[in-house]
């Protein structure tokens, strides 16, 4: 069957930046094409298949050629080879993006089409190595964790098969500056800010979900979720790091603990951060049990044991496996065995007990104590901590400003891999707070430094390489890319957390300098940090997803926890920006931070639920997986769905997300009817 390629018209304007397009036949027919001038810099491509009788053909395809050399590549997955592609799966802010000093050229697939349904699941594919940006029709199957490969076996009916795009085009600096804006803004224009308006996703009070959580962790869970025990001569609690559905009090089977038992305070499962929003709500509901776990949380934070004003991440205890009806399972020989450790995502090893000191996670975890000092209530103890843990830093920054990435658990020496990364960022956050609140100027200094460095050596190629990158779930590329561009894309495999931490850090320092360039910096990594958000509802995402977050680019999720760590600084950046597409992202995040719980409030996803565990009922409302489709699939019948909570990255995050946005911006919430006018999130 003939498989020829149709040249599309290109006008002078167009021209410039694209130096062809082509189109493959589908079923040796050739498209019908209409491209239509959609605004300044904005052309919608439209082809159309009419298909006399079925067809099958594995690949359809359309190639874009720029009539430059780009610089700058970006795509939302990674596809290091010929063979691999970017299923629909990850289209949360779809587009292909290059650009070079003065030229820029975006494609974004048209999603109104791909809203009525598509006969074949639709992906792109950049391929810098011979200056290709693709768009096409496969099937697909997942490879490694997560990327995709074309696989054999796409049909298509008899009749008209349609798809489409848009051709968008700019030139000049501020293309350069920030290259994702002008998608950014398509997409919400287009989709994703009318969905906001119309009340997606959860367009009603959040008090509920903040309940159920709570309920869900210290009563209808609490023998498998609340740890409270002695250690080294004090009290201590929180809950604990994971649990998955064979604790759930309507299991018919035995117990099996997912993961070791432990407590962490690190970047990801911060107990010191969950216990502030439990601390919000223990005041806001007059309950004295809630603000006591709170402060037993706090408790566990202050007993790390500091080295030289280091100290560990993780507190746990021993496993063992035993014999239950015939089955092993893994149970906790209780906390009278407890150790300290660190995290076990790391590149050394994957047992706690011996993981190195993570800078990133003291500095997150110094940060929340000066956060806990400075908002909830005055403690001295938390202050001297992190005044300890803030000397230490300073004397590990090398002559560029950066900070080492992990320290020898044994030596305290640095190790070096990510020695120069954008981990740092957190501990600009960090630092800065520290002089904001002890007036001591070396602080303050050592955190520009350290900022200078990762806007001159780090945002300008998106080197966003970060201990999730690739000593997580997503392991690939942990052997061959770190610190260097997957050859095929032209880009870094990269993760959204340290875009985040980045952005942050920026806001921080415009704040603490007045200076306009940290600002315009934070913006930029704001927005690159967009384009890993929905912005649309994808019909074959099976949840509500608008506004909530992927990882990185080389994994599947949907939903992630981290929304709810990122939404207060969209609003943030929307509030000193006055950019109302900013505010409705933030407020967006927020919602979809509870999408995933399991409760009467969110019907189609307690229905997703219960198809993946039939045995759920009331006593499980609030549990809440971290994320939705994590390893790349996603159907209507419970694929996607998972199976643990883990109190810190999901609902306890998500709770304290919306308590403490609530505590600095409770008008902007009841403005949008998040928060319900004198409602103080207690249980009814």
């Amino acid at each position: 069957m003939s498989n020829e390629m149709t040249c599309l018209p290109l006008d002078g304007a167009l021209a410039a930046f694209v130096a062809s397009i082509e189109a493959a036949s589908l079923g040796g027919i050739r498209p019908e094409v209409e491209m239509t001038r959609a605004g300044f810099g904005r052309v919608n491509v439209k082809l159309r298949f009419a298909l006399p009788e079925p067809v099958r053909q594995d690949d359809w395809r359309l190639d874009i050629a720029p009539a430059f050399a780009p610089t700058i590549h970006w795509a939302p997955h990674l596809t290091p080879t010929d063979r691999h592609i970017i299923d629909q799966h990850s289209f949360r802010s779809p587009a292909l993006i290059v650009h070079d000093a003065d030229r820029w050229l975006a494609v974004v697939p048209d999603l109104d089409l791909m809203l009525e349904g598509t006969p074949v699941r639709w992906y792109m594919d950049l391929n810098a190595r011979d200056n290709r940006l693709t768009l096409g029709m496969s099937r697909s199957r997942v490879a490694e964790h997560v990327l995709y490969e074309r696989e054999a076996g796409a049909a298509y009916p008899a009749g008209t098969v349609e798809f489409g795009f848009f051709v968008l085009t700019g030139e000049g600096p501020e293309y350069a500056a920030n290259p994702w804006r002008p998608v950014l803004d398509l997409l919400w224009s287009g989709w994703g800010g009318a969905l906001f308006r119309a009340g997606e996703p959860l367009g009603r009070p959040l008090e509920p979900f903040v309940a159920h959580a709570y309920r869900w962790a210290f009563e209808d869970w609490k023998d498998a979720v609340w740890q409270q025990f002695d250690l080294d001569g004090r009290t201590v609690g929180a809950p604990v790091f994971i649990v998955n559905v064979t604790q759930s009090p309507n299991y018919p089977g035995p117990v099996n603990e997912r993961e070791f038992r432990s407590i962490w305070n690190q970047a990801w499962f911060s107990s010191l951060r969950s216990a502030q929003g439990l601390y919000r709500y223990g005041l806001a509901t007059g309950s004295g049990e809630h603000v006591e776990r709170a402060r037993l949380m706090k408790e566990l934070a202050l007993a790390a044991p500091q080295r030289e004003g280091f100290f560990p991440a993780v507190v746990a205890a021993e496993m063992e496996q035993i014999e239950i009806g015939g089955s092993t399972v893994n149970r906790a020989k209780g906390w009278e065995t407890a150790y300290w450790g660190n995290s076990n995502r790391n590149p050394v090893t994957r047992m706690a007990k011996e993981a190195p000191y993570h800078i990133l996670d003291m500095s997150f975890t110094a940060l929340h104590m000066l956060r806990w000092h400075e908002e909830l209530e005055r403690d001295a103890r938390l202050l001297a901590y992190a005044e300890r843990y803030g000397e230490a830093l300073l004397r590990l920054q090398d002559e560029k400003g950066f900070f080492p990435a992990w320290l020898d658990v044994r030596t305290l020496q640095r190790l070096p891999v990510l020695a120069e990364s954008p981990e740092t960022s957190m501990s600009v956050t960090f630092l800065l707070k520290l002089h904001e609140l002890t007036g001591n100027a070396a602080y303050r200094s050592a955190a520009l430094k350290a900022m200078d460095a990762v806007a001159e050596e780090i945002v300008p190629i998106g080197r966003w390489e970060d201990f999730e990158t690739y000593w997580s779930c997503s392991s690939y590329g942990g052997d061959t890319l770190l610190g260097r561009k997957a050859e095929r894309n032209g880009m870094y495999k990269q993760c959204n957390f340290s875009m985040f931490w980045t952005a942050e850090a920026l806001l921080a320092c415009h704040l603490a300098t007045g200076e306009d360039r940290y600002l315009r910096l934070g913006e930029r990594c704001l927005d690159e940090l967009l384009m890993t958000q929905a912005s649309w509802q994808p019909p074959y995402i099976h949840v509500d997803a608008l506004g909530g977050f992927g990882v990185m680019n080389a994994d599947g999720e949907w939903n992630d926890a981290r929304q709810s760590l990122f939404a207060e600084l969209i609003l943030d950046y929307g509030r000193l920006l006055g950019r109302q597409e900013y505010v409705e992202r933030g407020l967006a995040a927020l919602r979809c931070a509870f999408v995933m719980m399991y409760c009467p409030e969110n019907p189609k996803t307690k229905a997703q639920w219960e198809k993946a565990h039939p045995f759920f009922g009331e006593r499980d409302y609030g549990f809440m997986m971290e994320n939705y489709g994590h390893g790349g699939v996603a159907d209507e019948n419970g694929e996607g769905i998972g199976e643990f909570t883990i109190f810190d990255w999901g609902n306890g995050a998500a709770a304290e997300g919306f308590l403490r946005i609530k505590a600095h911006r409770r008008e902007l919430l009841e403005q949008y009817g998040l928060a319900s006018p004198s409602a103080d999130g207690a249980p009814r």
